[in-house]
């Protein structure tokens, strides 16, 4: 049985939850180590016992940075009792900083795989800093094995060009954790009756400003026609004043946190549309990102809104699904809307009913074969799987 030390940023993140599922569904022994992100409990996965390294807080990078080091520092009492791992997962940069210090530990020949899944935007800066915090990476980053990423835009736009990770690439995308042996339907549509609206899922990590405020004057505009349901962990770094904005909106409402992958179905059934689209980090990482909340909502059969010029607007366009705004604005959403009748709607949900559950999920035997290539990694030493992340047309082979 393959033995993984998990390394997370966040172990209140429902991510990391699903991971460590999947690696032991796949037969994988995990010991699970990583950081509280501020008063967030650990997220419950089943009887694993977590190794807290310490605490961190939204936004604080050099908070962040601190409790990096003084991590790597007391890691030896942290990982006392613990079997040496085949392999170590790193998720995010912070964390590849504490695996290269557990690795020393272990006796310095076990593998590393760095997961990211997103690009900070400190790591694009131009300046200094940036080009400070590249190096740091690169240079903990130069014995990695493997590189796990979820989008093709990240690898172009960033590992590519800008980073110097030079491991091998393997796509992993954010399909729904779905472990029953039997598939089931997507389920059909779900127009609202005759005096009810249209609802907007917004569903997952609440971060982002903009969002925020679109869909609130959005909706107001509508008059009621529109409804937006909000689900999820706000990040009250960012939206510190969530909570009283959403008790005020007279068309939104929030309906707090679920649980990943058991509460989806669930979820996306009381609404037709996901909200597909973040500015968090415009132009950047938002424009590259392919969200979670893409897969569940075709998932469970909702139409995804997405804006052009992003990757999760080809995404969606390859396979002739959902709507894609031109701009953010009041007005582009409200001439969508006023296109889209029960006829349409059902066209549209039709189209991804017909696209079938298995590419939007990740199955038993996704987290086997995930687990026998992590084990090929830890020994061999080389990275031998049996296919290479697909590329675009006209750009390089990973």
């Amino acid at each position: 049985m393959l033995r993984i030390l998990y390394l997370a940023h966040d172990l209140s993140d429902p991510a990391i939850r699903r991971r460590v599922l999947a690696l032991q569904t796949g037969n994988a022994e995990v010991t699970l180590a990583g950081f509280r992100r501020g008063e967030s409990a650990g997220a419950a996965i089943g009887s694993l016992t977590t190794i807290e390294l310490g605490t961190t807080e939204d936004a604080r990078f050099i908070q962040r940075a601190g409790a990096v080091a003084r991590a790597c520092l007391n890691l030896g009492t942290a990982l006392r009792g613990v079997v040496k791992p085949d392999i170590v997962i790193a998720r995010n940069l912070e964390m590849l900083a504490v695996a290269r210090r557990a690795v020393s530990l272990f006796g310095g020949d076990v593998p590393i795989v760095y997961e990211c899944l997103d690009i900070h935007r400190l790591l694009l800066r131009q300046d200094f800093s940036g080009r400070m915090l590249r190096a740091a990476e690169a240079r903990l980053g130069r014995d990695v094995s493997l590189l796990v990423t979820s989008s093709l835009a990240f690898v172009e736009n960033y590992f590519q060009p800008l980073s110097g990770i030079e491991a091998p690439v393997m796509l992993l995308e954010n399909k729904v954790l779905e472990l029953d042996d039997d598939i089931a339907l997507v389920p059909d549509p779900r127009p609202p009756a005759d005096d009810e609206p249209w609802r907007i899922g917004w569903f997952g990590a609440l971060r982002c400003r903009k969002s925020l405020d679109l869909l609130s004057r959005f909706s107001r505009a509508m008059e009621g026609k529109v409804e937006i349901v909000v689900r999820g962990r706000p990040t009250y770094a960012e939206l510190k004043d969530f909570d009283s904005f959403m008790r005020a909106e007279p068309f939104m409402s929030f309906r707090g946190a679920y649980r990943n992958p058991e509460d989806l179905s669930e979820i996306y059934g009381e609404v037709q549309f996901t909200w597909a689209i973040d500015f968090f980090e415009e132009g950047q990482n938002s424009a590259w990102l392919l969200p979670n909340r893409i897969y569940e909502g075709c998932r469970y059969g909702t139409v995804p809104i997405a804006i052009e010029g992003t990757e999760t607007a080809r995404f969606i366009a390859g396979r002739d699904i959902g709507f894609v705004l031109k701009d953010a604005s009041v007005e582009g959403l409200v001439a969508l809307f006023s296109q889209i009748d029960r006829q349409r709607y059902v066209e549209a949900a039709g189209s991804i009913v017909a696209q079938g559950a298995r590419q939007w999920t990740f199955r038993r035997d996704d987290c086997l074969d995930l687990v026998q290539r992590l084990s090929a990694i830890a020994h061999s030493g080389e990275t031998a799987f049996r296919g290479r992340a697909q590329t675009r047309p006209g750009s390089a082979a990973i």
